[in-house]
């Protein structure tokens, strides 16, 4: 009766509720009442919604809930009810407890990193009981949740209606004032998206870091030249979130007065969104070759006894040392990173590309670039060269074949294949560097050995292969032994 009581006859006002007040929400929260919303919230531990109603929240208009029943109660309808709590099992759990106080055009959003595929599953669901749920990838971290997000909504498209001007409100802006929020697509569209941003942004720091690696083991630079290099580079092309604040580590000192970069330990974290990158990569034949590598590099970093153990026994380069030109060396460098980078969101794109004819998604690949221009971890100058791209031609079938990419890669080819080089002769890893040019002679080979690939499993497996003076798609066998019969096994999927 009471719960009867809390949803139908409390005053019904807020405009929105959000369930899970960690960083990230109560940043959204505020960020949504400066935007003139009023917000109800709502925490499993419900001494947090106290706590942040008499401290960030004091002098507001959020509306605190002590109770499922009570939060749903102050909501004006379509009840709009956005989660920001931890992936998996998590979601499920509140999208059971909240379906027996909602009603059909009610409106549930997960804000967390959820894998795209659980959103799909919990949005066909949900549709059957006819509530409309909502996928929403946000970047941005505390600060950009606070003052502006990249938002990246998908799923039940009667939602966004009734969602657009809040998201657009409250996320970052570009231009004039052009919104980093639009819909995405259907089912879970919105977290794919925000999923591939993410193995994008493993890219991006791994490739940072190799420069680094290189500048510092290789060059010599200490971290004041650092900070310099990477603030000249991002007077430029590579002008982005990521080198800012790279520049900004190398400047930053421990209490102590030393540089506190070179006392943390070099063993990275992951949450797992780069790896989710990577698996859709492999499940739906897209080579986001690049995005592997970082994870893999990541995996390698932690690895930190076994690497120091191997440091003592392991030879590198006999005599190895730096003798070239410090200041060509470092533009060569400058190049290989703003070439690598095109290299990650081409194969970022082009995963997009593939899950989005699967899906029959109809993604917007230059919205998707506007999207991340602001507010979130991977924004840079850099994006809005790819929405013109794709404004150019909507059908692009890979970045790398737009103009402007196409001569800069041309233009940033020899100290790309130089500094690659240099990694190899100083025996210092250029993993992404390496991988990223890797990529860029295969996907511009018109003949790769894939022949002979295609011979051998023929010969051992009898798998077939195709012929270059027949039409593609027939398949053969040969008896490559002569003892051999002449049945085939099943043909292969390339």
């Amino acid at each position: 009766m009471l719960a009867f009581y809390l949803i139908f006859f409390m005053p019904q006002t807020a405009d929105i509720a959000l369930i899970g007040l960690a960083v990230m929400g109560q940043n959204i929260v505020l960020n949504m009442n400066d935007h003139g919303y009023v917000v109800a919230v709502y925490n499993r531990t419900v001494s947090k919604v106290d706590d942040f109603l008499a401290n960030e929240a004091k002098g507001t208009k959020v509306i605190g809930a002590h109770s499922l029943q009570e939060l749903v109660g102050h909501l004006k309808k379509p009840r709009r009810i956005m989660m920001l709590v931890k992936a998996g099992a998590p979601v499920d759990e509140f999208i059971e407890l909240l379906l027996p106080l909602l009603e059909p055009g009610d409106i549930i959003i997960d804000g967390g990193n959820s894998f795209y595929e659980d959103t799909a599953r919990r949005y066909k669901a949900l549709k059957e009981k006819g509530i409309l749920f909502v996928g929403s990838g946000v970047s941005g971290g505390e600060e950009g949740a606070r003052h502006g997000p990249s938002l990246m909504p998908g799923g039940h498209p009667d939602a966004w209606p009734h969602i657009k001007a809040i998201f657009q409100s409250i996320a970052a802006k570009v231009g004039n004032g052009v919104p980093c929020c639009d819909w995405v697509g259907e089912s879970g569209a919105g977290h794919f998206v925000k999923m591939v941003h993410n193995g994008i942004e493993y890219g991006d720091m791994q490739l940072i870091g190799e420069a680094y690696h290189l500048l510092s083991a290789g060059l010599g630079l200490n971290n004041e030249q650092l900070a310099k290099t990477f603030d000249n580079w991002n007077q430029g092309e590579l002008d982005s979130y990521l080198i800012e604040i790279t520049s900004n580590i190398f400047k930053f000192k421990d209490t102590d007065g030393g540089y506190l970069v070179d006392k943390i330990l070099d063993a990275a974290g992951q949450k797992g969104t780069g790896k989710w990158t990577v698996l859709s990569g492999l499940d739906n034949a897209a080579p986001v070759t690049l995005i592997a590598e970082a994870v893999f590099a990541r995996i390698i970093s932690s690895l930190k006894d076994e690497r120091v153990a191997a440091s003592s026994v392991l030879a590198g380069p006999v005599d190895a040392k730096f003798s070239g030109n410090a200041e060509q060396t470092i533009e060569d460098i400058r190049h290989a990173l703003y070439a690598s980078k095109i290299i990650s969101y081409a194969q970022g794109y082009m995963l997009l590309r593939r899950v989005s004819e699967q899906y029959k998604w109809k993604l917007n690949y230059g919205a998707i670039a506007l999207m991340w221009r602001g507010g979130c971890i991977i924004r840079s100058r850099f994006l809005g060269e790819i929405k013109t791209a794709f404004d150019r031609n909507p059908d692009l079938t890979n970045l790398v074949l737009d103009n402007f990419f196409t001569e800069a890669l041309k233009k940033a080819q020899g100290g790309w294949r130089r500094t690659v080089a240099l990694g190899a002769t100083l025996g210092i890893p250029t993993t992404t560097f390496s991988n990223a040019l890797a990529f860029y002679d295969s996907y511009r080979s018109a003949r790769l050995p894939a022949n002979l690939l295609q011979a051998q499993r023929d010969y051992f497996g009898a798998h077939t292969y195709e012929r270059t003076d027949k039409p593609r798609g027939q398949f053969f066998h040969s008896n490559w032994t002569g003892q051999g019969g002449t049945t085939a096994s099943t043909t292969y999927n390339a």
